[in-house]
């Protein structure tokens, strides 16, 4: 295969054609309008086509160059290699391509069926693995391409109650790592990771739940614009890694300093938690099945009078931060 050498990397937005995996709602459709804002013609891809038609006259509107909408799944290969097709077919080429699909699934081990189980591993990183099998070949035949992967504080550290989550997102940071070995040849083909903390999404409400609690996510919580700036400025400067949100970097080095004691952290802050959140049904939320809910960028959980409490929670993550690391050192 005949390589192009030139690196397309560095046109303008405008000009760029992005497709966005897991588009409809949440960080994705979040990512979509801000490339949308910035000029891109925009591929949309999700399960729920319906809210995707109405992404899409979202972006045109915002000032998309184009937006069009395709209805797949990420754990079905054939249809990413037919977004894939779309994408040449409607704008000629593939400059950014972001896998963002993703799934959770909350309980005990044990207590979640395994096919729950196997479909968030599915979501998680084998959508990631779909999604790149199928434009990796476009990127060589172009000589460049952008590809980012949304993984998460979570492919760092471990999340306790949530294992297939956990499992998915270390396997994805491995992942990348390894794409980024093999394609050494291929300077202008870019792998980026990013790493959110935990975000302002309808992702807790598409989770199926087995603890029989009310799902929230851990405070502090950050917009989904974060995120999708930050994929923006990967889009313009890739990199290989990015961190959204201060207590994702935080908790990473902190997980490095002592793992033990992290894992018995989360663990207690999930069970305590538990014990005092309201009861919810049992239910496979989105994982089986798209939800009509949760169709918006925000999941509700971000609010104007939680900000003093985000601020306390920083400040306490980084006082038990410099903790860890004078016991370390003594």
């Amino acid at each position: 295969m005949k390589r192009n050498q030139k690196d397309g990397n560095k046109k303008p937005i405008s000009e760029k054609t992005i497709v966005i995996c897991g588009a409809s709602s949440g960080i994705g459709r979040a990512t979509a309008l801000e490339f949308a804002g910035s000029g891109a013609s925009v591929i949309l891809a999700a399960r729920r086509k319906e809210v995707l038609d109405q992404l899409a006259g979202e972006c045109l509107a915002k000032g998309a160059r184009a937006a069009h909408a395709i209805k797949a799944d990420v754990t079905d290969a054939e249809q990413l290699a037919a977004v894939a097709e779309l994408a040449i077919e409607k704008t000629g080429s593939i400059d950014v391509w972001i896998n963002n699909a993703g799934a959770g699934a909350v309980g005990e081990y044990d207590d979640i069926p395994l096919e729950i189980h196997e479909k968030v591993v599915r979501t998680n990183l084998l959508g990631h693995m779909n999604g790149t099998y199928a434009v990796l070949p476009v990127f060589k035949l172009q000589g460049y391409g952008i590809l980012i992967n949304t993984i998460s504080v979570g492919g760092w550290v471990p999340e306790p109650y949530a294992v297939a989550y956990t499992a998915s997102k270390y396997g994805l940071r491995g992942f990348s790592e390894s794409l980024r070995c093999e394609l050494r040849h291929f300077p202008n083909i870019r792998i980026c990771d990013v790493f959110p903390a935990y975000i302002d999404t309808p992702g807790f409400q598409h989770a199926a739940n087995y603890i029989g609690k009310v799902l929230k996510p851990i405070p502090p919580v950050f917009p989904p614009e974060r995120v999708a700036q930050a994929m923006l400025s990967l889009a313009v400067r890739p990199r290989s890694a990015v961190s959204v949100g201060e207590t994702a970097p935080l908790f990473r080095f902190m997980n490095f300093i002592s793992p033990s004691l992290m894992r018995n952290l989360n663990a207690g802050i999930m069970e305590n938690y538990f014990r005092r959140a309201q009861s919810a049904h049992i239910t496979t939320g989105a994982i089986l099945e798209p939800m009509n809910e949760g169709t918006g960028v925000s999941g509700g959980w971000l609010k104007p009078k939680k900000k003093p409490a985000a601020a306390f929670a920083i400040a306490a993550v980084l006082g038990l931060a410099g903790g860890l690391l004078l016991a370390r050192k003594m």
